[in-house]
C-alpha cells in the first residue's frame, strides 16, 4: 500500500512542478513572439514549397507516362520543380535561423533572471550552495531551453498548419484517402502524450540526479588534499562511483522511453501509409470501385502517395522534439526552484543614484542599525558609526564579535533589520568597490587573466604596475611569461602569500574609492605580511578609503583610527 501512495505522491509532484513550470516557459516565449512567429512563418512557406514541389513531380510523371509528353514539352514543369526546391531550402534555411535567434533571446534572458536572484541573494547566501550545482543551473539547464523553443514551440504549430493544408489538398484530390488520414491523424499525439509523461518524469530526475553529481564531483576535487591527509580518498571514490551509476541508469532510462516512442510512432505512419498506397494501388487497378476510386488517376493517386508522408512528417517531428519539451520541463523546474528560493531581505543590494554635491558623499555612516540572525539576539542593536572618506579604519576584537558582518553590510552583501547605511552617498553596494575576502579569488587562466576580471581593458604596462606594488616584481621577472604566467583557481605555482597579494594587485588596477578587506594578512608568513602592509600603505597614501578587519599589530598600526567590535558595540579602541 505504501508505494503505490508514493507514485500517487509523485504523480503529484509532477503535475505540481509542470503547472509551475509552463506559465514560466510562456513567459519567456512573449518576449521572443516575434521570433517564434517568424519561425512558424517560414516553416509554413517550406511546407507549401513541398506540395508545390510534390505535384509538380506528379504531373511530370503522369504526363511523360500517361501523355506521352516528350521531355521538351516538360521544360516548363522542370524547371518550376527547380525554383520550388531552391525556395524550399531558402525557407527551411530561414526557420533554422530565426528558431535560433529565438533560443538565443530565450536563454539571453533566463540568464538576467538568474543572475538578477544570484545578486539579490548576495555572496554570503550564496555560499551555503555548491558552485557545481549552480555551475550546472547557469550552463547545462539554460541551454536545455534550446529545443523547446528553437524547436519544439515552432513545431507545434507548423503540426496544425502544414497537414491541415495537406489533408485539404488530399481532400480535393480523393475524399475517401482524406478521411484514411484523418483518421489516423489523431494516433500520433495520443501515443506522443501518453510516453512525453514519463519522460517528463525521468528528465526531472535526470536534472535533479546530474545536479548532485556535479556538486559532489566538484567538492570532492576541490578537497582532495584533505582527503588524501585523513585517507578519505577511497570512500569518495566510492560515492562519486554509486552516483555516476545512478545518473547512468536514469540516463539510459531516458534513452529507452526515447527510442520507444519513436518506435510506436513510426510504426503507426507506417501503416497508415500502407494502408493508403493499397487503397490508391487497388483503385487504379480498378478493384475498387467505392466512392472516389473510380476518378483516380496517375497523377491524383502519386500525389496522394507523395503527400501521406509528408502529412506525417510535420507530427512526427513534433514527436521528436516532444523530449526536448520534457528536457525543458525538467530544467525549468530546477531554475524555478532557484529562482522562488527565499532572498533574506538582509542580502539584498540596494541601488541609489549619487550626488557629489550632497555631504554624505564624502562619508560612510550608519545610523541606527540593527542586525540579528536570531530572533531576540541581535548582533548589532541600535549602531551608528561615522567614517570619513580617505580615513583608514581597523576592525578588531574577539572572533564572532561581528567584524566580518559589518563588512558585508557595508559592502551591501548583507542589509540591517532597521536602520540606515550610507556609503559616499550612496546605499551599499550600488556602485563599484574594491574586496578582498579572508580568501583570495582566483580563476584557471594567466596573471593577466586575473588581473582583467576587474578592469577588462587593463593594458600589460599597468597590469605590472599593479603586481609590482604588491612586491611580486621580483617573481614576475623570473617568470618566463612574464603576466601570462598560467595560475589554477587554487593558486597552483604561487604560495598561499603571493596568491593573496595576486588578488591584491586587482585593486591598484581597478582604483577603487573605497575599498573593504576581511583578515587581509590571515594565514600568511611574516615576508608576505610585510609586502600586504606596504601596499596598502600605498592605498592609504593615494587617499583610498580603506576598512579592513585585523588581529594583526603591524595592521592596526597602519590604521587613523582602530574600532573595537565587540558584545553588539562599535567603539573607538
Amino acid at each position: 500500500m505504501v508505494q503505490p501512495q508514493s507514485e500517487a505522491g509523485d504523480a503529484r509532484s509532477t503535475a505540481d512542478r509542470a503547472q509551475q513550470v509552463n506559465p514560466w516557459l510562456a513567459a519567456l516565449a512573449r518576449a521572443s513572439r516575434p521570433w517564434i512567429g517568424a519561425t512558424v512563418i517560414a516553416g509554413s512557406v517550406a511546407g507549401l514549397a513541398t506540395i508545390v514541389q510534390m505535384a509538380l513531380l506528379a504531373a511530370v510523371i503522369h504526363r511523360g507516362v500517361i501523355e506521352q509528353v516528350p521531355v521538351t514539352g516538360l521544360t516548363t514543369l522542370f524547371a518550376g520543380l527547380i525554383l520550388t526546391l531552391v525556395i524550399r531550402a531558402l525557407a527551411q534555411g530561414l526557420q533554422t535561423r530565426f528558431a535560433a535567434r529565438c533560443s538565443e533571446q530565450v536563454r539571453r534572458d533566463a540568464r538576467r533572471r538568474i543572475n538578477r536572484h544570484w545578486r539579490a541573494t548576495g555572496p554570503v547566501a550564496l555560499a551555503h550552495t555548491s558552485s557545481g550545482t549552480l555551475a550546472r543551473e547557469w550552463i547545462d539547464h539554460v541551454e536545455a531551453l534550446h529545443g523547446y523553443f528553437a524547436r519544439f514551440l515552432p513545431q507545434l504549430a507548423l503540426s496544425v498548419i502544414v497537414p491541415l493544408t495537406i489533408l485539404a489538398v488530399v481532400f480535393w484530390l480523393d475524399w475517401l484517402a482524406a478521411i484514411f488520414l484523418l483518421l489516423s491523424a489523431p494516433l500520433i499525439p495520443l501515443f506522443m502524450a501518453l510516453v512525453g509523461m514519463g519522460a517528463e518524469k525521468l528528465n526531472q530526475q535526470h536534472f535533479e540526479t546530474i545536479s548532485r553529481l556535479s556538486g559532489q564531483f566538484l567538492d570532492k576535487v576541490r578537497g582532495l588534499t584533505t582527503l588524501q591527509l585523513f585517507g578519505q580518498t577511497g570512500s569518495a571514490t566510492d560515492l562519486i562511483e554509486q552516483r555516476s551509476d545512478h545518473y547512468r541508469r536514469i540516463t539510459m532510462k531516458t534513452l529507452r522511453v526515447a527510442f520507444l516512442s519513436s518506435a510506436v510512432l513510426e510504426f503507426f505512419a507506417s501503416v497508415a501509409i500502407a494502408v493508403i498506397a493499397i487503397y490508391i494501388g487497388f483503385g487504379l487497378l480498378g478493384f475498387i470501385t467505392f466512392g472516389p476510386s473510380s476518378e483516380l488517376t496517375l497523377f491524383s493517386g502519386l500525389l496522394i502517395l507523395l503527400l501521406a508522408p509528408e502529412f506525417f512528417q510535420p507530427l512526427r517531428t513534433l514527436s521528436q522534439h516532444y523530449h526536448d519539451r520534457a528536457a525543458a520541463l525538467g530544467a525549468g523546474a530546477e531554475l524555478i526552484d532557484r529562482l522562488n528560493s527565499p532572498v533574506d531581505p538582509r542580502c539584498t543590494n540596494g541601488v541609489a543614484t549619487a550626488d557629489a554635491d550632497k555631504p554624505d558623499a564624502q562619508s560612510i555612516s550608519l545610523s541606527s542599525v540593527t542586525l540579528g540572525f536570531q530572533e531576540n539576539n541581535c548582533l548589532f542593536r541600535d549602531l551608528s558609526l561615522h567614517v570619513e572618506k580617505g580615513e583608514v579604519i581597523a576592525l578588531t576584537g574577539p572572533s564572532g564579535g561581528g567584524k566580518s558582518t559589518l563588512l558585508h553590510l557595508l559592502a551591501g552583501f548583507m542589509a540591517p533589520d532597521r536602520g540606515e547605511i550610507r556609503v559616499l552617498g550612496r546605499a551599499p553596494g550600488s556602485f563599484p568597490f574594491g574586496w578582498l575576502g579572508q580568501k583570495g579569488f582566483l580563476v584557471h587562466g594567466t596573471w593577466a587573466d586575473n588581473l582583467r576580471l576587474t578592469t577588462p581593458d587593463a593594458s600589460d604596462i599597468a597590469i605590472d604596475s599593479a603586481l609590482r606594488n604588491v612586491g611580486l616584481g621580483p617573481l614576475l621577472d623570473s617568470r618566463q611569461a612574464g603576466i601570462y604566467s598560467a595560475v589554477s583557481e587554487d593558486g597552483q605555482g604561487l604560495s598561499g602569500g603571493q596568491a593573496r597579494r595576486l588578488s591584491l594587485a586587482r585593486l591598484f588596477l581597478a582604483d577603487y574609492d573605497l575599498i573593504l578587506l576581511d583578515e587581509p594578512t590571515a594565514g600568511l608568513d611574516s615576508d608576505s605580511e610585510v609586502f600586504v602592509l606596504e601596499a596598502l600603505h600605498k592605498l592609504a597614501v593615494a587617499g583610498k578609503t580603506l576598512i579592513f578587519s585585523t588581529h594583526h599589530q603591524a595592521l592596526l598600526t597602519l590604521a587613523n583610527r582602530v574600532l573595537l567590535v565587540s558584545g553588539g558595540e562599535v567603539r573607538d579602541a
